[in-house]
């Protein structure tokens, strides 16, 4: 094949990638309560420019397949994140995407992610420096949304990762920023997100979710606790999994146990108000490896809380963007200080496509919050090295920017298979 049709082939693919931008999911129908209804159809943003180009390099070495997995998978409806700015210029950049977004009559879903010390000041470190300015970038955040409809993740890891917090087992958590105040960073943190919850839901027609973390982090009680401390009573629930790998089967019965725990600790008998931690969870009587076990904690609440409506439970969304094969583990035999299984982990493949048909009462969607392709950061699996030797040793990009590699990965071990 010549150059010069190579070249034309390259570019059919590579505007094929750009199109994404109109890209939705059509939806069929499902219960009225749904914070996030049946028939939605989810916004797709223009794609990574690296992506773009990634997949013009493989058109031009003629790996056909390949870059148009990557061209179906940049046309995925995936979400908007809103990482910082100020007044103007944060409302005109929302505004934008909504603007798009009406004109394929699809729903964006925004992740806001601002807050003052977010991620513990590690890979994702950055946000707003202050209580006032984290307000007032909502305020711009809001303004952008104004009457239209979307979605909004509000702040991932800011339930999992609040500095100097002491967590329901009384407990001190690990994040301890020398900057943050130790007698005030905790309650800020509550304050903000509360204030968050009550700007966003004032608005028409946006929903919003809260940090519940994933199956293998926060007991379900200390999840709970933490959701009923940020609002998610004023909150259409809550979302799991974000950039993370854990299976969509474990992250439904995580769910549904959050949300009847909520209930629990503030609807239930009278001796349990406030006793989130009274509540079952995938450590106990269930044994978290063992997901055979997971039906005893399902018979807890089946006997201490029962049948309760949909409608008077939260609700919650998954991240499915990456996890079509589960979690990720060290090799046998291998000693890195901390394996860091969340950090850009090997051979692992796109999860469920986005969808609101879930089958399951209280799970709103199936989402990719994260962008996949996109880093999660320089893991070194805590070997101070600054290269990831669970990849050959390469240093991993930083965490945002494209990683051709992994994005390989995610669309050749797709789970269901990209078409």
């Amino acid at each position: 094949m010549t150059l010069s049709r190579l070249r034309r082939r390259a570019a059919t693919v590579l505007m094929a990638a750009l199109a994404a931008v109109t890209v939705t999911v059509p939806l069929g129908a499902t219960p009225a309560s749904a914070a996030t209804p049946h028939g939605t159809r989810f916004y797709t943003p223009a794609p990574d420019p690296h992506a773009v180009k990634q997949i013009l390099r493989l058109t031009l070495q003629g790996k056909w397949t390949l870059a148009l997995q990557l061209t179906a998978m940049a046309a995925t409806p995936q979400a908007v994140w809103v990482t910082g700015g100020t007044g103007r210029a944060v409302t005109k950049s929302v505004q934008d995407v909504v603007r798009r977004a009406q004109l394929t009559r699809s729903v964006p879903v925004f992740v806001a992610y601002n807050l003052p010390f977010r991620d513990c000041s590690q890979y994702s470190a950055g946000g707003a420096t202050t209580v006032a300015e984290y307000k007032a970038w909502i305020d711009a955040l809001a303004a952008g949304i104004g009457r239209q409809e979307a979605a909004v993740m509000l702040e991932p890891d800011g339930l999992g990762i609040i500095p100097w917090y002491t967590t329901i087992n009384g407990s001190q958590d690990w994040c301890q920023p020398a900057e943050a105040n130790p007698a005030t960073a905790a309650s800020d943190r509550f304050a903000m997100l509360n204030y968050a919850v009550t700007k966003l839901k004032a608005l028409p027609n946006t929903s919003v979710y809260l940090d519940g973390t994933h199956s293998a982090w926060l007991g379900v009680g200390d999840a709970a606790d933490r959701l009923v401390k940020a609002g998610v009573s004023r909150a259409n629930g809550f979302f799991l999994n974000v950039s993370n790998y854990e299976t969509t089967e474990r992250q439904l019965k995580y769910g549904n146990w959050i949300s009847q725990c909520v209930y629990y600790g503030t609807q239930g008998p009278d001796s349990a108000r406030g006793h989130f931690d009274w509540c079952a969870s995938q450590y106990y009587p269930a044994d978290p490896n063992d997901f055979s076990t997971w039906v005893q904690t399902d018979q807890w609440y089946a006997e201490n809380v029962g049948t309760v409506p949909a409608s008077r439970l939260p609700h919650f969304v998954v991240d499915t963007s990456r996890n079509g094969h589960g979690p990720w583990s060290a090799p046998a035999g291998v000693t890195w200080p901390d394996p860091q299984t969340w950090c850009n982990p090997p051979d692992r493949g796109l999860g469920l496509r986005p969808t609101t048909n879930t089958g399951n009462p209280l799970a709103d969607a199936f989402l990719w919050v994260k962008i996949p392709g996109q880093s999660d950061g320089q893991c070194d699996r805590g070997t101070g090295t600054g290269t990831d030797p669970a990849r050959g040793g390469i240093a991993d990009p930083a965490a945002g920017a494209w990683f051709d590699q992994q994005a390989i990965e995610l669309v050749q071990l797709a789970n269901p298979p990209m078409r």
